[in-house]
């Protein structure tokens, strides 16, 4: 696993209780000996969306058929999640470096929001 892939997990919900299989995105890999990942959870329910903060991954993007996502998608950047490498059903796909790029500035950018 590496920043910018997209997987496929049980996302935790926000009360903790195990969630449906969902695609996620990989923003960052925790430093140190057991290497966490920090997850963003992908949806298809694009009106959920928070504006200007989360991510739209369009159809019509030139690095959308590398994500494996079936439909237009919108990464939920408040939705985050630490995991285990382990936790990981599947690697669907990935994203481009500046999409990447993008969302992880958006994401140091969100307390000063």
């Amino acid at each position: 696993m590496k920043p910018g892939d997209i997987v496929l997990i049980r996302f935790p919900q926000a009360d903790l209780q195990a969630g449906k299989l969902r695609p996620a995105l990989v923003v960052a890999i925790a430093p140190g000996r057991h290497a966490d990942l920090l997850l963003s959870l992908i949806s298809s329910r694009t009106y959920q969306a928070a504006p200007k903060f989360d991510e739209f991954i369009e159809s019509t993007d030139a690095d959308f058929a590398g994500t494996g996502l079936k439909a237009r998608s919108v990464v939920r950047l408040a939705r985050l999640a630490s995991v285990e490498t382990s936790a990981i059903n599947a690697r669907l796909g990935t994203i481009s470096p500046q999409r990447l790029q993008q969302i992880t500035e958006r994401l140091a950018d969100w307390p000063r929001k």
